[in-house]
């Protein structure tokens, strides 16, 4: 009986050690309680791009409550990004996050070694190196871009059956920021989606040359609707092409495809549908990471390349909002699920290729034929398309 007695116990040591290991490699001694966590945006919530970026700051408030203390620096240009960026990490900031486009937080990164710093790709850095705790992510805005052409290719087709607009008047119009590989990819992935609907489709495109300038982006959609335009777009940072699609709508048939933020509200008759990118896969498996002590890299899933991610709607890093069925042309959710699908299983070639030539509007003897097709964010995940289509895409002052 006493012998039966010592072997329960050491049966019962046994077990509470198991327990004990479990429990340790579940919750790890460096395994952080709390968090303390910085954003920097380059504009405040009320402009789109920026909006769209703090709904990943409001998943993290709601997932982690009170254990994640959160810091906001908002309309903090790039030329002033040094103090507000020292003041986070010098607070203890573990993690902060930047929408912005300054050099200057990949070089003050190895001072602050303890901080990882987080920065939307604003360039290629494929074969760069890089401090080990800075990083730069990007949703692959171009399957986005390109499945909301398919939306805006169906309602030009539906509005030439409908004998609204004759053939060549196809036209889709696109009120662009500046001429960067980032903005001529995702206007080129939106009139190749147009195109795949409406082959003879063409685009007349716009620069502000300003990233948010409301004036200046209503001005440029409304020039565009006066050179016959049918369907505007954009990559700029406001609401003003949406409004002017409202305005002329009560005139002629005019829609809007949005980037980033719905517009159903602003633009309730003209507004067709929206991509945006989604920040919040990155942004709450960089601070999971954090918390639980191990490389960004290791816990966030997409397309790595080092210290840089990508993904497109394999990872919910892309999705599409509020697509308007008072507006949209019958068919066209069917339509668009169909170019999801396929990039979701990776056909992500359905994009960037047809019978086209592509012309580097910086040297003309750069040219591109996309006949075989081309892979946007194949090593990084800042977009690298520089081509403008030749007879397809105008560049209108």
């Amino acid at each position: 009986m006493k012998r039966l007695y010592v072997i329960t116990a050491g049966t019962c040591l046994a077990v509470l050690l198991a327990f004990a290991c479990i429990f340790w490699m579940l919750n790890p001694a460096d395994k952080k309680q709390t968090v303390k966590i910085g954003f920097i945006y380059d504009n405040d919530e009320s402009t789109p791009y920026t909006y769209n970026f703090s709904l990943a700051k409001d998943a993290l408030e709601k997932m982690y409550g009170e254990r994640a203390e959160i810091v906001t620096c908002s309309n903090v240009i790039d030329e002033e990004m040094e103090e507000p960026l020292r003041e986070l990490a010098g607070s203890g900031c573990d993690i902060i996050f930047f929408n912005g486009y300054s050099e200057l937080v990949k070089e003050l990164a190895p001072e602050y070694p303890s901080t990882q710093f987080c920065q939307t790709s604003y360039m290629d850095m494929y074969g760069q190196t890089v401090p080990e705790n800075y990083h730069t992510f990007k949703g692959e805005a171009y399957q986005g871009r390109y499945v909301s052409g398919i939306a805006a290719g169906m309602k030009i087709k539906q509005m030439i059956k409908e004998e609204l607009i004759t053939e060549d008047q196809a036209i889709v119009g696109f009120v662009a920021a500046f001429p960067t590989s980032e903005v001529i990819s995702g206007y080129t992935a939106f009139i190749l989606g147009v195109r795949s609907v409406v082959p003879n489709a063409v685009m007349k495109v716009s620069y502000t040359n300003t990233w948010s300038s409301y004036a200046h982006e209503k001005s440029a959609a409304h020039n565009l609707i006066n050179e016959g335009c049918v369907i505007i777009s954009q990559h700029t940072d406001t609401i003003g092409p949406a409004i002017a699609c409202e305005e002329a709508l009560v005139k002629r048939p005019v829609y809007f495809v949005g980037y980033n933020q719905s517009m159903s509200e602003v633009a309730p008759g003209a507004s067709l549908v929206t991509s945006r990118i989604c920040w919040e896969p990155y942004v709450l498996g960089a601070v999971d990471a954090v918390i639980k002590g191990k490389e960004i890299e290791k816990v966030v899933t997409g397309h790595i390349h080092g210290t840089d991610i990508s993904a497109g709607f394999e990872k919910g890093w892309v999705e599409m909002l509020d697509l308007n069925l008072q507006v949209a042309a019958p068919g066209t959710q069917s339509a668009m699920d169909n170019a999801i699908n396929m990039f979701k299983r990776g056909h992500v070639d359905i994009c960037f290729k047809g019978n086209y030539i592509g012309v580097n509007p910086d040297d003309p003897s750069d040219t591109y034929d996309l006949k075989n097709g081309y892979t946007e964010n194949e090593n990084t995940s800042y977009p690298l398309f520089h081509y403008i289509l030749s007879d397809i895409i105008t560049i209108v002052e």
